[in-house]
């Protein structure tokens, strides 16, 4: 990377963590008095630092997805590839979706649980947990598989 660049980095990563070093400072400052105070007094202090935290995230996400986004489009290669993953991933919340349940949602004795009853909402979620488990097992299979090749080729 450029000094130059580098230098510019440093010095806006200095400032940033000034900043927040002096929102967080005030805070303590203040204790536990923030918590039990007016909502005047949390809004003068805590809701600062929580919007410089929300503008910091923003901005990093999007710099984060811009440079992935750039740097896809410079190799069509790595391209090709996001987008065969992309697709993986598509098929896989597709068999996650199939293997869901839309039937209510009970307790123990067989109840119908408060907002659990039939419907899209619960089938999203059985296809959220489908989904972990899916690709939880992929992982968990693919650690396997390296310890594995780890082994032999020792």
């Amino acid at each position: 990377m450029n000094s130059k660049i580098s230098k510019i980095l440093s010095i806006v990563t200095g400032a940033i963590s000034i900043l927040a070093v002096y929102f967080l400072v005030r805070i303590i400052m203040e204790g536990d008095d923030v918590v039990k105070e007016s909502l005047d007094l949390q809004n003068s202090i805590v809701s600062p630092y929580i919007t410089f935290a929300k503008v910091v995230f923003i901005i990093t996400a999007v710099l984060a997805v811009g440079f992935s986004l750039l740097n896809l489009i410079k190799h069509p290669k790595a391209l090709k590839k996001a987008l065969m993953s992309i697709v993986v991933l598509g098929v896989l919340l597709a068999v996650a979706y199939m293997l869901a349940s839309d039937a209510a949602v009970t307790n123990v004795s067989g109840n119908v649980l408060k907002e659990g009853e039939a419907g899209s909402t619960s089938k999203w979620v059985s296809t959220g947990i489908w989904y972990s488990l899916i690709l939880g097992a992929i992982a968990i299979l693919g650690i396997f598989a390296d310890f594995v090749k780890s082994l032999v080729s020792k």
